[in-house]
């Protein structure tokens, strides 16, 4: 039976946060620091701020979870990612920090995922080898001409997704294992993707390095492309996890985080920035702060502020964002796959991707015996299928299991469905123009605001990449200048000094200028 998940929990339940249930709009809060979310980027802010003594307050609309899009929700014992999230960076500080949050409770996962197409599954990343005996000789020798010719006669400047995929992939492949999936992901053609989008999410892949990779895999075990990672770490109990530890530290050292409160109000007089919030239960709260760390999306914080230029304002108002609900599904009997997660690139079927969280970490499912899928659709909140009864979405997550051969009928014993706003900054072929024109006022009108966070700075990244640019953040707060570039962190969480200081957007991406074959 279909079972709705809360999407608040009253405060009444939480004893620690009575004091939030005052009336105490006429009381102003003085701090060094007001952070704006309480997801992986705000709370690393915090966490690091308020150890090294500074006043530090996190505020987070969420009444219940921490984490943001990287919560764990709990559901009846079920525990469920928004989406799956691996723990991995090349940035020994950061993997480092989530040793420091979690210790023991962080587990090493292997990765598992596969490509699920014209009813066969493909590992992916792909297998060369695997993906011509599962196309067949035919299939597999057009795929690889197109490839042959996609090497010799490259798109020398690729300005959208198909046309960087293709350079890599060739044009079949493109067709048979991209085009599909990412379409349903952005609702849009690829057309109209970034070639930025491609350039960070499918970094140093191509059909040639998935094939030599395969090869040193089986010589040393080597493998030095991240998007050929083998294994990840993993808090045992999901994401959610760090965050409520990186919450507690913030405690912990004398710090704030403040549960369902939402920014109404946000300017700056003199030196000083003023914030007021409402609670959950109708009142506000007043903030003063010497710094500003907004993880909010960029157009709604540029909307919230006074005095911009007309051309900032339009530039931000042109930033797009898709939306993304899942399903969990809790089903009774074996396993029917072991994946961490599988791509859907069935055309029948509105599921973009199928979580098995039990293989994130066998303790997200409460009896060995059950298991916890997660049907992810990508929409915008406009959509039919954002205002579908809940009930009537678990039917629907359910049938496509069943069509796609995973589950039967008889198994379902629960589901929940939760629906997240602005789960991914959009890439468009103007994005990046409008990040320049709204960051470059910001930092200029604005010294001590910050931005941090995939939706603060307009950047699909992952948390080691999030976490990194927020241990900048706070390394320039503590030093009361900007020593330090966060926009310079690069997608594999690497920092590279820009040869100055000061601030610049030259971390957004550039649309790769020339491919050599």
């Amino acid at each position: 039976m279909a079972a709705t998940l809360p999407r608040r929990e009253s405060l009444e339940n939480h004893p620690s946060r009575l004091a939030a249930r005052q009336p105490i709009s006429v009381v102003v809060e003085h701090e060094t620091t007001v952070i704006i979310g309480a997801g992986p980027a705000g709370l690393t802010t915090g966490e690091i701020l308020s150890r090294h003594g500074l006043d530090v307050v996190v505020i987070e609309a969420d009444a219940r979870y921490v984490g943001g899009i990287s919560r764990t929700v709990e559901y009846r014992g079920y525990r469920f990612d928004i989406g799956g999230h691996r723990f991995f960076s090349r940035s020994s500080e950061v993997e480092d920090y989530w040793t420091y949050l979690l210790g023991d409770d962080m587990l090493e996962r292997p990765r598992t995922s596969r490509i699920l197409y014209s009813g066969r599954f493909f590992a992916y990343p792909l297998k060369p080898f695997e993906t011509v005996m599962r196309l067949g000789t035919l299939e597999s020798v057009r795929c690889g001409l197109s490839y042959l010719r996609a090497r010799a006669f490259p798109i020398r400047e690729p300005a959208n997704f198909e046309e960087w995929v293709t350079n890599q992939f060739g044009q079949r492949l493109y067709s048979i294992f991209f085009k599909t999936y990412t379409e349903k992901v952005w609702g849009m053609e690829c057309t109209e993707i970034s070639a930025d989008w491609a350039a960070q999410r499918i970094k140093g892949l191509s059909l040639g390095s998935a094939i030599s990779s395969s090869v040193r895999r089986k010589r040393n075990g080597s493998d030095v492309i991240k998007t050929l990672l083998e294994s990840f770490r993993y808090p045992r109990l999901g994401p959610g996890m760090m965050w409520e530890a990186a919450a507690a530290k913030i405690r912990e050292h004398g710090g704030k985080v403040h549960m369902g409160e939402k920014v109404t109000s946000l300017h700056r007089s003199g030196s000083r920035w003023h914030l007021e919030t409402e609670l959950s239960n109708g009142t506000t709260r007043a903030y003063e702060a010497d710094h500003v760390v907004s993880s909010m999306p960029i157009r709604s914080l540029v909307r919230g502020l006074p005095d911009i230029p007309q051309e900032v304002a339009i530039a931000a108002t042109q930033l797009r964002y898709r939306d993304f609900l899942i399903v969990a599904l809790m089903i009774d009997g074996e396993d029917e796959f072991d994946d961490n997660w599988i791509y859907v690139h069935e055309p029948g079927v509105r599921v973009g991707r199928i979580q098995n969280f039990k293989s994130w970490s066998p303790e997200m499912v409460p009896h060995p015996a059950a298991n916890c899928y997660g049907l992810e659709y990508f929409c915008n909140d406009t959509d039919q299928i954002w205002t579908m009864p809940d009930d009537e979405l678990v039917d629907m997550a359910f049938g496509e299991l069943v069509s796609l051969g995973i589950a039967r009928r008889a198994e379902l014993i629960g589901g929940a469905v939760v629906r997240q706003r602005k789960a991914y900054p959009v890439y468009d072929t103007d994005y990046a123009e409008n990040v320049r024109k709204v960051v470059s006022h910001l930092e200029s009108a604005f010294p001590t605001l910050h931005l941090a966070g995939r939706n603060g700075m307009h950047k699909y990244n992952n948390q080691d990449h999030a976490i990194m640019t927020a241990m900048l953040t706070a390394k320039n707060i503590m030093a009361g200048q900007r020593l330090h570039d966060p926009w310079s962190v690069n997608q594999d969480a690497e920092y590279h000094e820009s040869g100055s200081a000061g601030p610049s957007v030259t971390g957004l991406r550039a649309v790769p200028s020339k491919v050599r074959g």
